[in-house]
């Protein structure tokens, strides 16, 4: 998922680069201190975990692997825009200090992982939630939602290799979600064990956001 140097063309990177530029700043300028201090260590610990999570690659055919994205994780426990940019720095991590995904495409990979797969991912969970009343049915919408995630955010990025003229849509779209429609099978099964052992063992963690 993580877009490598040379597959976006200028147009299309420059354009990410700024609007994922804009979000972040947007929503750090919206941060209230008072609000998050007293959440720093989840927030750092959250990181940490997404960070460490994404570096595990399973299997899945053909020679190809996949990783835990964390987007949904992250929202759900920090809320949207702490979950959003909590994910843009793990992603800027990765980026400069480790190489998994280009520099040019850094913007792309915010917007398509930190924004639409988190972001997006988390108010789909929230439609969820709304249609499966009642605890007994979360994990059904941290499964749903985390599966989703990862399939706007594989789809976000066949569009952008499409438009940079890098592969056409017709081969990358149905290739990309092949194989992410089962990525997101194992996003959906981290995601909920991990949320629901928190939910049990420190529900306080989720409450104070009431999700």
């Amino acid at each position: 998922m993580h877009i490598p140097d040379g597959f976006l063309d200028a147009k299309t990177w420059l354009s990410l680069s700024i609007l994922s530029g804009g979000i972040l700043a947007g929503a750090l300028k919206g941060l209230k201190a008072g609000r998050i201090r007293g959440r720093i260590p989840l927030i750092g610990m959250t990181a940490a975990f997404v960070f460490a999570a994404q570096m595990l690659n399973f299997p899945i055919a053909g020679g190809t692997s996949g990783h835990f994205m964390g987007g949904v994780f992250c929202c759900i426990l920090l809320g949207p825009m702490t979950g959003f940019i909590t994910m843009s720095m793990v992603l800027i991590v990765q980026c400069l200090l480790f190489q998994d995904g280009g520099l040019t495409a850094l913007g792309a990979n915010i917007f398509n992982m930190a924004f639409l797969g988190s972001v997006c991912g988390f108010y789909v969970y929230l439609f969820f939630r709304l249609m499966f009343w009642g605890d007994r049915t979360r994990p059904f919408a941290y499964a749903l939602a985390s599966w989703f995630s990862v399939m706007l955010a594989a789809a976000a990025a066949s569009f952008e290799l499409a438009f940079s003229g890098t592969i056409p849509l017709k081969v990358v779209l149905p290739a990309m979600l092949g194989v992410h429609t089962i990525i997101g099978v194992g996003e959906a099964i981290v995601t909920t064990v991990a949320l629901m052992t928190l939910w049990k063992i420190r529900p306080e963690l989720m409450k104070v956001l009431k999700y």
